[in-house]
């Protein structure tokens, strides 16, 4: 039988992963939840915890408080947040790049195989690891491709387990094509957070909404989201 551990943040990308996951009719799904003293990790928590619920899956939260006092990003720290406008969208590198979180996904996969190969010399089965990772390369994130997770992957070889498979569902898909599956999948796009800056509803502002927002309109699917600011330029699907 098989089994997965789905890396998930409460976001859009990572939920669909979760519910693909159910798809794929694995025995057990462990949903792992990292929380690094991010400024919406209590927001992202329960979106997490919903989502094991629907999906029947066990929820699992790893700790690491240290990464958030290494961090530079404005994820952790306190900082002037851009209103980001429509036009700013043709080229995020520079604004992606103030919320990157330095090898937050290289520390994430490192726990992740630890949890897996726990898993595997306590109960003799191995766990598929699922990340809902988006090629964000050109967005200022280098840990997000496919080299990156192979790498990973060659090093799992060198656990008890002998290896374990990284499978990124959804990493060449585009945000749209990412809603318009989840909602295929049944998802409550409520029940998800992609806003880095508050942890109770999202901005409405920062790039992490402007994209959720992009990606709804272009998937043609209407936004659920309640935004704590409009947008002037935003745009309906």
């Amino acid at each position: 039988m098989k089994n997965a551990i789905v890396l998930c943040s409460g976001g859009i990308d990572s939920v669909t992963t979760a519910y693909h996951a159910r798809n794929e009719k694995y025995n057990r799904i462990i949903l792992l939840f990292f929380n690094y003293k991010q400024k919406s990790a209590d927001k992202e928590r329960k979106c997490v915890i919903i989502t094991a619920k629907d999906i029947k899956a066990d929820f699992r939260e790893i700790k690491l408080p240290e990464l958030g006092i290494l961090s530079t990003s404005l994820i952790n720290n306190q900082g002037k947040i851009k209103k980001i406008r429509l036009k700013d969208l043709k080229d995020t590198r520079e604004e992606g790049s103030k919320w990157y979180v330095p090898f937050r996904n290289a520390v994430f996969l490192a726990y992740a195989i630890a949890f897996a190969e726990s898993l595997y010399i306590k109960e003799k089965e191995k766990y598929d690891l699922l990340l809902g990772f988006k090629s964000n390369i050109g967005e200022g994130y280098p840990d997000t491709s496919s080299e990156f997770v192979k790498k990973f992957e060659e090093i799992s070889r060198f656990s008890k387990a002998e290896g374990f498979k990284i499978i990124t569902p959804f990493i060449d898909k585009e945000k749209e094509d990412i809603i318009t599956i989840g909602q295929k999948l049944g998802i409550d796009f409520k029940n998800t957070m992609s806003c880095y800056c508050g942890n109770k509803e999202h901005c409405g502002i920062c790039l992490a909404c402007r994209l959720r927002q992009e990606g709804f309109y272009w998937a043609n699917i209407k936004d659920p989201t309640n935004y704590k600011e409009i947008a002037k330029d935003l745009r309906s699907a």
